[in-house]
């Protein structure tokens, strides 16, 4: 798995730059600091049901990460610390869900990562069909995001992404050198450089700006 360790590495802010698909600004995970990089199998539920949930669980494998669609009424607590505890037996590697969850400090308390829309008290019904293993469209606002089995997804504090299967390789590739970019920009600005010069900006569009480009001096190591 050297891949989930480099996209983890890199992560989302990265990633996103060069080229992965963001899955909705409103997604945060449970417990801040669990990265997640995995494949991906996805999942689709009925509205206020998890039945797809509990068949997904059963059949993914060790490694992979449940990907789901529960945006059709998205209030109801599609994740509990049941199946958190059932996926985290079955060595899943995490549960990005377009919806809410419910039990969030057992969840936690798990070690599975779990990025959600929010968290809702209601139960689910365990009875209607949905999906496990077909494509699935989050973010379903300006820029849907087309998921399918096989595809990668990424989580962190930054958020949830998605690489298309076949185009990981050239976004990690891509990422990795943009990361070296910006570790030497930050290198030179903690030495006094200024971004407008680092960047090649122009400051003169920006109203009220009165010039100033002077170098600065480091701060010292405790300030940075």
């Amino acid at each position: 798995m050297a891949l989930a360790d480099t996209l983890t590495a890199v992560g989302t802010a990265a990633l996103t730059r060069s080229g992965a698909l963001p899955l909705g600004a409103h997604l945060f995970p449970v417990q801040p600091g669990e990265g997640l990089a995995a494949t991906v199998l996805p999942v689709r539920c009925a509205p206020g049901d998890n039945l797809a949930l509990h068949a997904a669980v059963a059949q993914a494998a060790p490694g992979s990460a449940l990907v789901v669609d529960a945006s059709a009424d998205p209030e109801y607590g599609y994740v509990d610390e049941i199946l958190a505890v059932a996926a985290r037996m079955r060595r899943v590697a995490g549960i990005v869900i377009d919806g809410c969850v419910r039990d969030i400090g057992a969840i936690a308390r798990t070690g599975l990562p779990v990025v959600s829309a929010g968290v809702s008290p209601r139960g689910t019904s365990h009875e209607s069909g949905g999906a496990v293993g077909r494509e699935i469209t989050l973010n379903t606002g300006a820029a849907p995001v087309t998921v399918r089995r096989g595809d990668w997804v990424a989580a962190d504090d930054d958020g949830v992404v998605c690489l298309p299967r076949g185009k990981a390789a050239d976004i990690v590739a891509d990422a990795l050198r943009a990361a070296t970019m910006d570790r030497e920009l930050v290198e030179a600005v903690c030495a006094g450089e200024s971004t407008i010069e680092l960047l090649d900006l122009d400051p003169t569009r920006v109203a009220g700006w009165e010039g100033g480009l002077g170098r600065f001096e480091a701060a010292p190591a405790a300030e940075r």
